[in-house]
């Protein structure tokens, strides 16, 4: 006969070999010369489990980059690409690597006096009801949150929560800190806001900066002054950063800070602050204070005026530590203006890349490049863009990054897909034959994992749950067996602390509550009219053993009226009329005048005759 897997053939009653003319169906196992266990696969035997034709998927290009998270500030824009060029077929395997990129977009300041980017987020649920209730939402700043999820404070009332898994892309990840949340997570962005960027502020907080354009000054103060008044410790100019104002030891004394003008911003007035944050001169003041530690004030700067640091003496002074960076020159009238970086290398050595002309605020007596808003946003001039290296590149391999190994252990293999390409522009590629690529062509395949695996457990399908109702437990065997599962070893091999449980709980349905069964009604009492017939009334469980918690109110009766037909014929006949109860209690019933009453008349029968 041929191979089955081109035409199946059947034993009929007749013990006659009939066909017709069809296949044997997909995955039918079958066996060849060459195959010893295989399958059926578009009609031929091929080695079990496999799929011949299988291609794996390679990645399309990159679309076009998608609109900027945020207008100012520093917001964020993403590309993607798709695993179908080509898509892999049954076998193949999926593309590696990231489906989606990041850059930075908009990362000029936002105009002063616009509201933070967090705070503008919870505001927005100002009007959506919480719980059937309206709340006015501000950004809580507590511990215990995840930095990228969104956690408002409900105005005025004692709670915060989670108002979105995630913040808007571009959203700080915490205060005084540059890095931005990107799909949920905090990435790291260097001081120029540029996701991913390792540019770093020097100490004078001037981005790439040299550190030259500021000095600085330190100094322990712990001159006697008079007590009961504000008395002046050192004076911070503007411009200054880095700001560390702090006590040396524990006292009763308090910092202070006062503006040129004479006017108070902390702790003014003889009253004293709670140790909070201050948004003056620019940034921010963190005052601390608590009885284990001395007070502090620090603030990362620049102060856009000159402050004072002011000392309330309440009793001897026991020494105020300052430091803080302060800008060189900084009486001197500077002047400011924008400039255009050089033109950047260009991103890509062939295909087309693109090289940028950024724009920085830069001090004209030094040429040194400081923060933006140094600078007129009215006069700053757009960013210049432009393409180079538009030549296709070389034939080059595309390598994958490789697979899990296959096995942990016991020798398994790992792979990687490995193509022939030619980039031709940023949007477009073109895979070519194996011959266009120097050789030799990188391994797809290579052995790893080749230790032995240990001795591990190996569980067994479990039990069905028993009882069939109500708690109950489902069971198992687990064995030790050796790493490649080819024999059953002593338990003492595999080790005890990881052994699978042999048993679980199980509840398959509630069992349904005891009930109230009753037994056939018996015979009438009476062989003739009224009399009384009783049955059996059990309270059991489903199981059907007796049990005592069945409803009271619904026990049915154990016990009835029932009347039996009196045969026709005189009643005064005497052969006829007899007494029905084998009880005594007939004369009772002519006693007390009751054969007057037809029921006692008819089982009184042959007694109350002529009376």
């Amino acid at each position: 006969f041929q191979e089955v897997c081109s035409e199946l053939w059947c034993l009929s009653k007749s013990n006659r070999c009939i066909t017709n003319s069809i296949p044997a169906a997909e995955g039918t196992i079958c066996q060849t010369n060459t195959i010893e266990k295989g399958w059926c696969y578009k009609r031929e035997c091929v080695p079990f489990g496999t799929r011949p034709e299988g291609v794996d998927g390679a990645w399309g290009a990159w679309s076009f980059w998608g609109e900027c998270s945020r207008t100012c500030g520093g917001g964020v824009s993403s590309s993607i690409r798709h695993c179908d060029s080509p898509r892999p077929t049954i076998g193949g395997k999926y593309c590696l690597g990231e489906r989606k990129r990041y850059r930075s977009c908009n990362t000029d300041d936002c105009p002063p006096g616009s509201q933070d980017f967090r705070e503008l987020q919870c505001a927005e649920f100002d009007n959506v009801p919480f719980r059937g209730k309206y709340y006015t939402w501000k950004t809580y700043r507590g511990g215990g949150v995840k930095a990228c999820s969104l956690n408002c404070l409900a105005e005025g009332f004692n709670f915060y929560t989670e108002r979105a898994a995630a913040v808007v892309d571009g959203t700080p990840c915490r205060q005084d800190s540059n890095d931005i949340c990107v799909n949920g997570e905090c990435k790291h962005v260097g001081c120029d806001r540029v996701l991913g960027s390792d540019s770093k502020e020097d100490k004078c907080r001037v981005c790439g900066g040299d550190g030259s354009s500021c000095e600085t000054v330190e100094g322990v103060f712990n001159q006697s002054l008079p007590e009961g008044g504000y008395e002046e410790v050192i004076q911070i100019p503007k411009g200054s950063v880095h700001i560390d104002i702090r006590e040396l030891n524990l006292s009763i004394n308090y910092l202070a800070l006062r503006g040129e003008s004479g006017e108070y911003y902390i702790n003014g007035k003889l009253s004293i602050d709670p140790p909070r944050r201050f948004d003056i001169a620019g940034t921010t003041f963190h005052y601390r204070r608590s009885p284990e530690e001395p007070e502090s004030l620090e603030a990362l700067g620049p102060t856009n005026i000159t402050l004072y640091v002011m000392v309330l003496v309440r009793t001897e002074l026991q020494g105020i530590r300052y430091k803080f960076n302060a800008p060189i020159g900084r009486d001197a009238s500077n002047q400011y203006s924008w400039h255009y970086t050089p033109w950047t290398k260009c991103s890509a050595l062939c295909a087309g890349g693109s090289q940028i002309q950024s724009v920085v605020c830069k001090k004209l007596s030094d040429g040194s490049t400081v923060f933006n808003h140094f600078c007129s946003p009215e006069t700053k001039m757009p960013e210049r863009q432009r393409l180079c290296n538009t030549e296709p590149c070389p034939p080059a391999w595309v390598i994958g990054n490789w697979s899990e190994c296959s096995r942990s252990c016991n020798e398994g293999v790992r792979t990687r897909s490995v193509f022939c390409k030619r980039k031709i522009s940023a949007t477009e590629e073109k895979t070519l034959d194996d011959a266009s690529c120097t050789h030799p062509r990188p391994k797809m395949l290579e052995p790893c994992n080749n230790q032995t695996c240990p001795p591990e457990w190996v569980a067994l399908d479990w039990s069905e749950c028993t009882p069939s109702c109500g708690p109950g437990f489902r069971h198992r065997i687990v064995l030790c067996k050796s790493g490649d599962h080819s024999a059953t070893l002593p338990t003492s091999q595999c080790y005890e602390g990881s052994k699978p449980p042999t048993s679980m709980r199980c509840n398959l349905r509630r069992c349904p509550p005891p009930r109230w069964v009753t037994g056939e009604w018996g015979e009438c009492s009476a062989q003739c009219g009224l009399g009384q017939q009783r049955r059996s009334v059990q309270c059991l469980a489903h199981t059907g053993q007796p049990s005592s918690d069945c409803v009271q109110t619904l026990q049915p009766p154990g016990m009835q009226q029932c009347e039996t037909k009196c045969e026709s014929g005189p009643t005064d006949n005497p052969e006829e009329c007899k007494d029905v109860n084998k009880v005594a209690y007939c004369p009772l019933v002519l006693k007390f005048k009751f054969c007057s009453r037809t029921y006692f008349r008819q089982m009184c029968c042959k007694t109350c005759q002529g009376h």
